[in-house]
């Protein structure tokens, strides 16, 4: 059976979270002196001179009705990334525990593992990117902590099949992280909507795709409330400034206009995929719930090389596991698609300026 307290750290269970000048009082009004802020303003037009809420309460009560959860359900973080590393650190004991990552897979796990000095248990996924869960499950090891799933997964595009999941869950006693970057692009509903049936689950999902905030940094987790407290106690003080706080309260009134750019997306991959297919130095269009493409031609380094020179950016993942000879294309505007195909129409292997 999980018990969170036999995955977190010993010492962060016990640790005394920084205290910051706006936990004590909640309010938006009254006379601050406690945070030694400037009082006479900002340098800047607007006025950027006071701390700016810690826990991000407005945002979390208008988003947790958006996504089906609770409040006390969500962590928001500077991109996923933070999320990611909080996890790592809130479990891992540096140079003892292990997390299974599932290659080819989003590069970041493996980075914040390696960073906090945490061994890596890879189990590839199968030539079609789903799980094998008996191999998983026969290699965990009584340090293991956690398991990231992304779903959809990046580089390949699918998702990972909902029993595979499920068979985590019930039969390992860590947490099974199942990213959702690019859950608005798929036809199906969140793992969020199963937080309370799974204690151990924990879902990252981001504000960068589907919203187009990327250059807000905004990443969400979703998970059972300890496990929330246990990384608000971790986290930077004010790891959302004040400003990414206010567009994103201002954002989330339009979500009918995230929906509709989804839908665009959608919509202009089915008609990549289409050209894409009919093209001669194109062998494999993989099959996408993303707002992505995984895509094999027959030499990904001359046509990588060859996009370059046209500034036309993709990215190379020939080297990763399962992804011989593919790059992977992010689905553009229409007039980006169409200057994409147009050069490709044109490009022959070993065509390439010196």
């Amino acid at each position: 059976m999980f018990d969170l307290e036999k995955i977190i750290r010993p010492h962060i269970l016990g640790l005394t979270p920084y205290s910051s000048a706006r936990d004590e009082y909640r309010g938006q009004v009254g006379v601050f002196l406690d945070a030694n802020e400037n009082p006479l303003g900002s340098v800047l037009p607007e006025n950027y001179n006071r701390y700016p809420d810690p826990h991000q309460r407005m945002i979390k009560e208008k988003l947790a009705p958006i996504k089906g959860v609770s409040p006390d359900q969500i962590f928001l973080g500077n991109g996923s990334d933070e999320a990611i590393d909080l996890l790592i650190r809130a479990t891992c004991v540096p140079g003892q525990d292990s997390v299974v990552i599932l290659p080819p897979t989003y590069g970041m796990y493996e980075v914040s593992a390696s960073i906090n000095d945490v061994t890596l248990i890879k189990v590839p996924l199968t030539s079609n990117y789903q799980v094998d869960t008996d191999k998983v499950l026969n290699k965990l090891q009584p340090s293991t902590k956690m398991i990231w799933v992304c779903s959809p997964n990046n580089p390949s595009g699918n998702l990972v099949q909902e029993a595979a999941i499920e068979t985590l869950l019930k039969n390992f006693n860590g947490l099974v992280v199942v990213d959702e970057a690019y859950i608005d692009f798929a036809d199906i509903p969140s793992w969020t909507q199963r937080l309370t049936e799974f204690p151990n689950l924990v879902v990252l999902q981001t504000f960068s795709k589907a919203w187009g905030l990327a250059s807000l940094r905004l990443g969400m987790c979703f998970a059972a409330p300890e496990m929330i407290f246990i990384l608000n106690k971790i986290k930077p003080p004010y790891n959302l400034s004040g400003p990414t706080q206010a567009l994103l309260y201002q954002a989330l009134d339009n979500e009918s206009a995230k929906d509709t750019m989804v839908q665009q997306i959608l919509d202009e991959r089915t008609k990549l995929v289409s050209q894409l297919r009919g093209l001669p130095t194109v062998l494999k269009v993989h099959s996408s719930d993303a707002n992505f493409l995984l895509v094999q031609f027959q030499d990904a380094t001359d046509t990588m090389k060859y996009l370059l020179d046209g500034k036309i950016i993709v990215r190379d993942r020939s080297k990763v596991l399962l992804c011989d000879d593919c790059l992977r294309i992010t689905v553009g505007t229409a007039e980006e698609n169409d200057v994409l195909v147009s050069a490709l129409r044109i490009f022959a292997p070993n065509n390439v300026s010196a």
